[in-house]
C-alpha cells in the first residue's frame, strides 16, 4: 500500500551531507518538504535544486524547510552542489540525504520493496525516484506529485500548493488557481451561522459554495 494524504510519513535516521538526521526531529514545529532524485549529476535533476536554492527566503518566510535525497553517497553529493551553486547562483543551504541503501526510496514507496542497485547503474535504474512530499509539522502527508524523468518539476506551482495548504489548516479551501491574497472557500461542512460568525461576510455563488476573505 503506498504513503496516502494524512499519513504519518516514514520516521527513518539517515546520513547526509550535513550529517546524521532522525526525520521526524528534523523536521520538528516546521512543514516540510522532500525532493526525491534518481541520481546525482543528472541534468534535469541540476536545475531543480538550483531552483530550490534559489527560493531560499520563499521557504523560510513559510516556516518550512527542505531536504533532497538521492541514491548516491554524501561525498558526490557535496560534488554536486557545487555545480547546483553554479547553475543556480545561490548556494544549496539544504541538506541531501544518501539513500545509496534505498532505505528512503522505499519507505515512501517510490521503489519496491525487492528494488537494488545494479553495478554500472544509470537513472533509469532508479526512474521513479522523482517525487515531491509536502509533510505538515503533524508528521502527516499533505501532498504529493511524482514526474517522469524528463519534465522538469514547477517550483511555483510547488510554493503555490505549500501556500494552499498552510491557507487550508485555517479550516478553509482553495479555489482553482488560487494564489494568496485571493478569495477562499469555506466548506459544505460550516453552516451558514458558523460562517457568518467565523469569517464574517461570505458570498454565496451556490449552496455548496461560498466564498470569503482569506484569514489572516
Amino acid at each position: 500500500m503506498g504513503l496516502r494524504i494524512n499519513d504519518t510519513v516514514p520516521n527513518f535516521t539517515a546520513e547526509t551531507d550535513q550529517g546524521t538526521i532522525q526525520f521526524h526531529d528534523w523536521i520538528g514545529d516546521s512543514w516540510a518538504i522532500l525532493f526525491s532524485h534518481p541520481k546525482d549529476f543528472t541534468p534535469v535533476c541540476t536545475t531543480e535544486f538550483s531552483a530550490v536554492a534559489q527560493l531560499n527566503d520563499e521557504w523560510a518566510a513559510r516556516n518550512t524547510k527542505v531536504i533532497g535525497v538521492s541514491v548516491d553517497g554524501i561525498e558526490d553529493h557535496k560534488k554536486w552542489k557545487k555545480d547546483i551553486e553554479e547553475y543556480g547562483k545561490a548556494k544549496p543551504g539544504f541538506p541531501i540525504i544518501a539513500d545509496d541503501g534505498l532505505a528512503v526510496s522505499k519507505a515512501f514507496d517510490m521503489l519496491p520493496a525487492e528494488a537494488y542497485l545494479p553495478d554500472g547503474r544509470t537513472p533509469a535504474d532508479s526512474a521513479t525516484v522523482r517525487s515531491v512530499f509536502i509533510i505538515g509539522p503533524d508528521k502527516q502527508l499533505k501532498l504529493s506529485m511524482t514526474y517522469p524523468m524528463t519534465v522538469g518539476r514547477n517550483f511555483a506551482e510547488i510554493l503555490r500548493a505549500l501556500d494552499g495548504l498552510q491557507m487550508s489548516a485555517k479550516g478553509v479551501a482553495t479555489p482553482a488557481n488560487w494564489v494568496p491574497g485571493e478569495d477562499v472557500i469555506i466548506p459544505p461542512t460550516v453552516s451558514n451561522e458558523d460562517a457568518k460568525a467565523k469569517f464574517g461576510e461570505f458570498e454565496t455563488i451556490f449552496p455548496y459554495l461560498r466564498k470569503t476573505k482569506a484569514p489572516s
